[in-house]
């Protein structure tokens, strides 16, 4: 056989294997929904840093891979079409190769699904549904075409186990639009709310980010519990699509929410808040610039302390 003709072979060879392993995982029994429970408000996905914690050294950010700690995020829908409701379907997988069925129930649920668009101007925070067989599904239906990336955020029951987010990039095919970052700013309007952003997102050290939210003018007290707390928050790296861990802090139902986060370097970040109220769960968002860590102050925000941005969903 000669060279070309080897090339050829093995191409195919190399074809038929990843047909294979992309068809894993498609086949599923009845949907089963997870329970909801009450959670605890304190703490984040998996308890982590909390009170100033400083994260570990070695260990990187969040979503940044498909694999970690002897789990791996099997996408069995990586690519759907933009305008269509479409199911997306997903399983996580052992070290042996096996789909996890067994998870530890962080903020109500057992795992939490984002998804943002590349350029950080289409977010969801979705719940689905586990089958028996431990394939997950949940419906989805986004407005624009280009790149996406997916997370999964959970614990797993296993002995040791620790809390994980696993990353995988999503095609939404039709006409792409790229779209600019919104620019940084201190407020967010969604549905006739204001949500001003406050506090210090810092390089390398934790910090507190507080979030105020009013409506015509007047401050919300009577907000209701989302995930276990008053409000859900997850920060995104600009560019790689890092993921934070944000962890809520104790407080009453508003009008301010307050968390915990340490972002892992200098850079921009996307901040999407949830929150609910009236029955309703809206999201608002924010930029923030991150300077590199300088004269002792662990890096601050550029600008000073008004330095986040508003752009609401």
């Amino acid at each position: 056989m000669n060279n070309a003709l080897r090339i050829t072979a093995f191409a195919a060879a190399l074809a038929a294997t990843f047909g294979t392993a992309y068809g894993v995982g498609r086949g599923v029994d009845p949907l089963v929904a997870a329970e909801d429970r009450p959670a605890q408000q304190h703490g984040g996905h998996g308890g982590g840093e909390e009170g100033g914690a400083e994260p570990a050294a070695d260990h990187a950010p969040g979503g940044l891979q498909i694999s970690e700690g002897g789990y791996t995020l099997d996408l069995a829908t990586p690519t759907v079409r933009a305008g269509a409701r479409t199911e997306i379907r997903f399983a996580v997988r052992d070290d042996s190769g096996r789909k996890v069925t067994a998870y530890q129930r962080e903020h109500g649920k057992e795992l939490h699904f984002i998804l943002a668009s590349t350029d950080l101007t289409q977010y969801r925070h979705l719940h689905p549904v586990r089958a028996a067989d431990g394939t997950w599904s949940t419906p989805v239906d986004l407005p624009e075409a280009g790149g996406y990336r997916v997370f999964a955020d959970f614990t797993p029951a296993a002995a040791g186990a620790g809390n994980l987010t696993l990353g995988a990039d999503l095609a939404v095919s039709g006409a792409y639009r790229p779209a600019a970052l919104p620019a940084p700013g201190t407020t967010a309007e969604v549905d006739g709310y204001r949500v001003a952003l406050g506090g210090e997102l810092r390089a390398g050290r934790s910090g507190e980010l507080k979030l105020s939210i009013s409506r015509n003018g007047r401050p919300v007290t009577d907000l209701q519990p989302y995930l276990g707390a008053y409000g859900h928050l997850v920060a995104l790296r600009s560019g790689d699509l890092a993921y934070l861990h944000v962890h809520p802090n104790e407080g009453g139902p508003g009008p301010e929410v307050s968390f915990t986060a340490t972002a892992p370097s200098a850079g921009t970040y996307r901040l999407f808040l949830d929150f609910k109220h009236e029955g309703k769960v809206r999201t608002a968002a924010f930029t923030v610039r991150v300077a590199e860590p300088g004269n002792g102050d662990g890096g601050h925000r550029e600008g000073g302390a008004g330095a986040p941005a508003g752009h609401a969903h």
